[in-house]
């Protein structure tokens, strides 16, 4: 059975980092995609990253480019998302969800929380001096 369990929120001064794992049991990471997405008190699951099963190839939302990487390893079935000079509107619960790979998702639907069925069931991650 497919199992996602996100680790290593917590709480980060701004301008600091943080890495994130999703740890993937029960379906192999190259026939899915991987995504991170996050979700403030009060406001709808945003999209922040994802990366494709087929070729490694991440993506990301626009406030995030350029702060965070994900990754993932193979061997270990987990994806991770380093996320460097947080701020604090990113103060939320971040989760990572699978979907199964296709070629013809396009950027948006891959980072689009809808799209995917199976969640984890998240991590904090707080920005606050």
């Amino acid at each position: 059975q497919l199992q996602l369990v996100e680790s290593g929120g917590g709480l980060v001064q701004p301008g600091g980092s943080l890495r994130l794992s999703c740890a993937a049991s029960g379906l192999p990471l190259d026939n899915y995609v991987i995504g991170w997405f996050r979700q403030a008190p009060g406001k709808e699951r945003e999209g922040v990253s994802c990366i494709r099963g087929s070729d490694g190839t991440g993506y990301y939302a626009d406030s995030v480019k350029g702060r965070f990487t994900i990754s993932r390893d193979n061997a270990k079935n987990t994806v991770y998302l380093q996320m460097n000079s947080l701020k604090p509107g990113e103060t939320a619960v971040y989760y990572c969800a699978a979907q199964k790979d296709d070629a013809y998702l396009s950027s948006y639907w891959l980072l689009a929380p809808r799209l995917y069925d199976n969640w984890g069931q998240g991590t904090q991650v707080i920005v606050s001096s």
